[in-house]
């Protein structure tokens, strides 16, 4: 009789295959949404105008902001609030996603329907229907991504022994199985009656809400298994809720520090190997070296700095107001997206480059804003002037920012990148600050050799 109330429900064979079921079926919807568009390229081409560079970009979409640390973000929710509440955050996203990408593609978008205008007001290349799709697809991709270490997680809580590994690959064969069915079914839904994209797209849709309601029965499991096994109370206390301070604590790490220098020195090597001739680069870098001694632009920069830490209260950072202000200048000011973007505003009033740059350096600057600190923010103020000052005088500009100084102008600047990269690292004190005229050179000294 004792054994008979104290037996949990995971030791049923049936119940634990049964959970396993569930939530491979969640994953295996996700994955089936994955690429219900894979096989339609050539209809997407032919009724929506993607050409192959846009079906690329919708590709990649999914992993963009997975790549910008919501993984991480993810994980952190994963140990703070449990399997259950997010498990069904992540399937809420798919979902979501999902939705907004059926309604990107949908005919009634397409021709004119609410946020049309607005999709259509930048990067005029790209079909807006595609710039939406992107969108539902990245919100989506953070759900399915999400959902895979949480079904991990659920898996080791559900088994033990030999069992766990058995039940972690049949889950990740049933979920990949969604791939290869959708590339099946997608082409016939797509060719019932009259050729469309909406309607395997709305079929697999469909499934994802089938695939949450699995994982809401999950829960219950779930649920069950938790008050048999008294895991909440035997903590002793309520479980530690998720804090944003704990995003600032893993984020201002001396890890995340390095990867942030880390991931600056690639941009750096990266744009160094823009430049075509090596004597510009050299010359532009030695004759503002002197000129830069001379003035003393570092030293000023953080005599500013520090004045601004000692205002706002900045003391404890491990990196210096100027460092980050610095950094992120010469980011976000020395690639070609920058002038060139400002130089279309000014002569044509196409802003689409623009609006693209901006949405780019929103997402880089909230990382590199968390290690390096309140610096990056003001360097808001030199993008400012600079972008402007390029878009105000393109007539006159146009002319000497030809391709081959724009080239040699983002080798001068990544050189000055890859030295802001090894002081953070702590590997050299390079006064950066002092060589950022070097920037400029190139427009005369390409005039001449």
């Amino acid at each position: 009789m004792t054994e008979t109330i104290q037996r949990k429900i995971n030791d049923s064979a049936f119940a634990r295959w049964t959970a396993l079921v569930l939530i491979a079926s969640t994953m295996f919807f996700g994955y089936m949404f994955v690429d219900v568009l894979s096989p339609l390229k050539s209809l997407l081409e032919t009724s929506r105008g993607w050409n192959s560079t846009v079906f690329g970009l919708y590709g990649g979409s999914e992993f963009i902001l997975n790549v910008c640390g919501f993984l991480i973000v993810a994980g952190i929710i994963l140990d703070k609030m449990g399997v259950r509440f997010t498990g069904l955050l992540s399937a809420s996203l798919m979902v979501a996603g999902a939705a907004v990408k059926t309604y990107g593609i949908s005919e009634y978008f397409c021709q004119g329907g609410f946020g049309f205008e607005f999709f259509s007001s930048f990067l005029t290349d790209i079909p807006a229907s595609a710039k939406l799709a992107c969108l539902g697809f990245m919100i989506f991709g953070c759900g399915t991504e999400m959902a895979g270490i949480t079904v991990s997680k659920a898996i080791v809580k559900w088994f033990t022994g030999k069992e766990m590994a058995l039940a972690m690959g049949l889950e990740m064969a049933i979920a990949r199985l969604g791939v290869f069915a959708v590339f099946s079914l997608s082409p016939w839904v797509a060719e019932l009656g009259s050729p469309s994209v909406v309607r395997p797209v709305a079929v697999v849709g469909v499934l994802l809400c089938i695939g949450l309601l699995t994982f809401l029965v999950f829960t219950v499991m779930d649920r069950k298994l938790d008050r048999q096994t008294g895991a909440a109370a035997a903590a002793g206390e309520p479980e530690e809720q998720f804090k944003v301070s704990d995003l600032r604590r893993l984020f201002t790490s001396g890890t995340f520090l390095t990867v942030a220098a880390l991931c600056v020195l690639y941009i750096g090597v990266d744009g160094m190997l823009a430049g075509e001739n090596t004597l510009v680069a050299i010359l532009s870098i030695a004759i503002v070296a002197i000129l830069g001694e001379l003035l003393q632009l570092d030293e000023h920069m953080h005599q500013l700095g520090d004045w601004v830490e000692r205002k706002f209260g900045g003391k404890g950072s491990k990196t210096s107001l100027s460092e980050g202000f610095v950094t992120a200048s010469l980011l976000f000011c020395v690639g070609a997206m920058a002038i060139m973007g400002a130089l279309d505003s000014g002569l044509t009033g196409d802003h689409s480059t623009l609006y693209a740059k901006a949405l780019l350096d929103g997402i880089i600057s909230v990382v590199y804003a968390s290690t390096l600190g309140i610096g990056v923010a003001l360097s808001a103020i030199p993008i400012f002037l600079y972008q402007g000052a390029i878009a105000l005088g393109a007539s006159f500009l146009a002319p000497y920012l030809t391709e081959a100084v724009i080239l040699e102008m983002k080798c001068v600047g990544s050189i000055l990148i890859l030295g802001l990269s090894l002081n953070m690292l702590g590997l050299t004190k390079i006064k950066v600050m002092n060589y950022v005229p070097a920037v400029f050179l190139p427009i005369l000294l390409c005039r001449f050799l």
